[in-house]
């Protein structure tokens, strides 16, 4: 025993212990005296926030004993004398436990639940009950009404055309809405774990339709749903038949020799692999690259990393390394398990132990609607991107047939993060940007990976931070940044049209006579549901 609590001791430090200790000590007895320090301790944690949990007792005692007991642990695995990886890893699964252990996550211990119940005379429990029994035929968590949302009529609505299509994706062009358009066009390239609209939703969270209707040529790729004739598609194949492919395609449309270049999450990775193909091959066809919450060095990759090491790795190779397909629905639910208590429990407790339906919200209904990935291209990026960090370094990695040299790309290079971001932190999205040789401006924008990208103009919530004065230091660069009200895109629009040359005449047809209308938007790829075995 003594010699268990002497490596225990090792593991954190004596005097940080003490003050654990003492400070729950502290609160525990504060809350055997006092309701009113018992509702300050509930009011804390927005799980137990409604009147139900501190008028009714013994619920709120429990609740706020579960809040204290959390925070100790919380504060122990913080203080662990382990290193970085090993304890993000721990970290995480300590927070899930925790998370799974709430009273509010229990019919017999939900006062809110319990009082609902009774109100509805047993009916949330049978509603309750049939919301558990439809997840279960969909494989998944409702976490919207989806129900309220079609793709192609209330989401994905910006007119245009698909222009061409393959394997890999198909390529759209957007009519444009203003007599005057700047001359060099933007080819967007969204994440591929995901569909596409997540750039283009309602007209007014539309980031598509924004930088139309301020005088873009605007190009999108919209991936293909990987079934099983997709299954040994590569990394590669996405960058040489995809991304590469569609940068000559949208030259020759638009009759210019050079494009801009928009990436967002690993959309963002794929572009830069591109443009270092391309400059491997003296080929100056990108003028600029913007990043979204994009990673080029993986040292500090976020709470992914605990997911990805080499056993679980090799696993998956040999699994659906050579060909396969990697789930979109696994996919999603490792996502939503980053964030257990907004994606997981909230909507268990709203679900099925309250019987209520979930409400309708456009970003919930895209992050449900799961895409697959090929197996070789899925497990090529997770062995060479995250455990082996070798796009960021010159000469360290092949693609289709070349050495790539992200140094050596010396485009402009608008770059953003998010401050709330878990899966790409901000300061590994601005020490990515750094790797590019080029001028970098870099924006910061509020909230998380998804809202904090996907931050309408239009509506112009939040906040971003600038700094003008170059830093190779994020530590610095916060320092010195200043916060702006509203939607980064503003910014980021009057930076875009600086690269994108004069104004000339909107072009009257989309496409080419070699490029011509295959479908209107948004196409048939981003309709496709996952396949499933």
């Amino acid at each position: 025993m003594d010699e268990k609590r002497s490596q225990f001791h090792e593991l954190i430090d004596s005097k940080q212990l003490s003050k654990i200790q003492s400070d729950y000590i502290n609160d525990v007895m504060a809350i055997f005296s006092s309701q009113s320090k018992v509702n300050d301790v509930l009011k804390s944690d927005r799980r137990f926030s409604g009147e139900e949990w501190s008028t009714f007792n013994p619920f709120s005692s429990l609740a706020a004993f579960y809040v204290l007991n959390s925070k100790v642990m919380k504060d122990l695995t913080k203080n662990l004398a382990l290193e970085s990886k090993e304890k993000h890893k721990i970290e995480f699964l300590v927070e899930n436990w925790l998370d799974s252990l709430s009273p509010s996550n229990f019919l017999a211990t939900n006062p809110e639940a319990q009082k609902k119940l009774i109100e509805s005379g047993g009916k949330s429990f049978i509603d309750g009950v049939t919301n558990f029994l439809d997840d279960v035929s969909k494989g998944r968590i409702s976490q919207t009404d989806e129900s309220a949302f079609e793709v192609g009529k209330d989401l994905a609505i910006t007119p245009g055309s698909v222009i061409f299509e393959n394997q890999i994706a198909q390529l759209i062009q957007y009519s444009p809405t203003t007599e005057k358009v700047k001359e060099l066009p933007l080819l967007i390239v969204p994440p591929c774990i995901n569909k596409f609209y997540i750039m283009d939703l309602q007209p007014e969270s539309s980031l598509v339709k924004f930088a139309v209707d301020s005088g873009l040529t605007v190009f999108l790729v919209s991936w293909k749903n990987a079934g099983p004739q997709e299954a040994k598609l590569t990394w590669d194949d996405y960058v040489g038949n995809g991304l590469i492919k569609f940068i000559e395609i949208v030259k020759k449309i638009t009759k210019k020799k050079m494009i801009n270049g928009l990436g967002f999450c690993i959309g963002g990775t794929l572009l830069s692999s591109a443009a270092a193909v391309l400059k491997k091959r003296n080929v100056r066809a990108i003028k600029s690259i913007t990043l979204m919450a994009s990673l080029i060095d993986f040292e500090e990759s976020g709470v992914l990393e605990i997911f990805i090491d080499e056993e679980k790795l090799k696993f998956r190779e040999n699994l659906i390394g050579k060909s396969g397909l990697m789930p979109g629905s696994e996919l999603a639910s490792t996502f939503s398990f980053l964030r257990p208590n907004d994606l997981v429990w909230n909507y268990h407790v709203n679900n099925y132990l309250k019987g209520n339906k979930p409400s309708a919200f456009d970003l919930l209904f895209w992050n449900s609607d799961n895409a697959n990935l090929p197996g070789p291209f899925y497990c090529w990026y997770l062995r060479k991107m995250y455990l082996e960090n070798k796009l960021k370094d010159a000469n360290s990695i092949e693609v289709c047939g070349e050495r790539l040299n992200l140094p050596s790309v010396d485009c402009p290079v608008y770059a953003m993060g998010a401050k709330e971001d878990h899966i790409v932190p901000w300061k590994s999205a601005f020490k990515s940007a750094s790797v590019f040789s080029g001028s970098v401006s870099f924006v910061l924008g509020a909230s998380g990976h998804i809202a904090g990208c996907i931050n309408s103009a239009a509506k112009n919530k939040r906040s971003y931070w600038k700094n003008d004065r170059s830093t190779k230091s994020s530590t610095e660069w916060i320092s010195d940044a200043k916060e702006y009200p509203g939607s980064w895109w503003n910014d980021w629009i009057v930076w875009m049209k600086k690269q994108s040359g004069t104004f000339i005449n909107a072009p009257k047809i989309l496409g080419s006579k070699e490029y011509a209308e295959i479908e209107p938007a948004p196409g048939r790829y981003v309709k496709e549901e996952a396949f499933r075995r």
